[in-house]
């Protein structure tokens, strides 16, 4: 049902999905690159969780449905994936200083390509600056003081100490190659959760929701103890004499 909401969006289906499309649902548009994006939330997910006792029920629940999910992702590759891997490998293996600023030492492409590891996964995170045309924007009036404008010395100092001059690598980090619409379908069929960017704003929520929950150290007694019986769900039969005969 989800999957054709998507297609009464699109005018004419294509190989792939396009990124920024209608999905159908108000407000929502289509993600350019789904499934590293729940790789990367799903690993954050159950790094967190590891802050929990293992006795929490909050975390055995949600660490099973999160590991359930991700397997589901992980499973579905798009075409050109194993080539995209072993590049990626390689480039993370040659540049490493690229990739990892250590305290102190030389920034490259103004740490443009970030390392961070999550569930003893390597992802990659690459801020992408906004192209801003100075002469689009509107100019408030404000008037830059001379002395401003130039720069002191102490400016230019920090300037230099932090330039990482000739030792400047700029690496073109290129992204996970995108699934294909009938993969898109595909794991939103497994997974259950309505459309793949509803299961990634559900992720996201969840990812916060962990902290709110670590914050309340939810696996504590209750200060107040509930009273006798506040936790006993209906069950079948529990408030019934027994099971209606069917009509002959």
């Amino acid at each position: 049902m989800r999957s054709t909401i998507r297609l009464l969006a699109t005018v004419k289906p294509n190989r792939y999905l396009t990124p920024g499309n209608p999905t159908g649902l108000t407000g929502l548009f289509t993600h350019p690159l789904p499934r590293p994006t729940l790789v990367y939330l799903y690993s954050q997910t159950l790094d967190k969780l590891r802050a929990f006792p293992e006795h929490s029920a909050y975390r055995a629940a949600t660490e099973a449905l999160t590991k359930h999910r991700l397997s589901i992702v992980e499973g579905i590759r798009p075409p050109g994936y194993e080539e995209w891997s072993a590049k990626a490998k390689k480039l993370l293996e040659e540049h490493p200083e690229v990739f990892n600023t250590p305290a102190g030492g030389v920034s490259h492409d103004n740490e443009k390509h970030v390392k961070i590891i999550h569930d003893g996964r390597s992802f990659v995170r690459t801020i992408v600056q906004p192209q801003v045309d100075e002469r689009t924007q509107e100019w408030d009036g404000e008037e830059v003081p001379l002395e401003q404008e130039q720069g002191s010395k102490a400016d230019f100092a920090a300037l230099a100490k932090g330039r990482p001059g000739s030792d400047e690598k700029i690496v073109e980090w290129v992204q996970e190659p995108a699934l294909e619409a009938k993969q898109v379908e595909e794991l939103e069929n497994q997974i259950g959760g309505g459309l793949i960017e509803e299961v990634i704003q559900v992720a996201e929520g969840e990812l916060k929701l962990v902290d709110e929950m670590l914050n309340a150290k939810v696996w504590e007694e209750l200060e107040d103890k509930a009273g006798a019986g506040q936790w006993q769900y209906f069950a079948r039969d529990q408030h019934t004499t027994g099971t209606q005969e069917p009509p002959s």
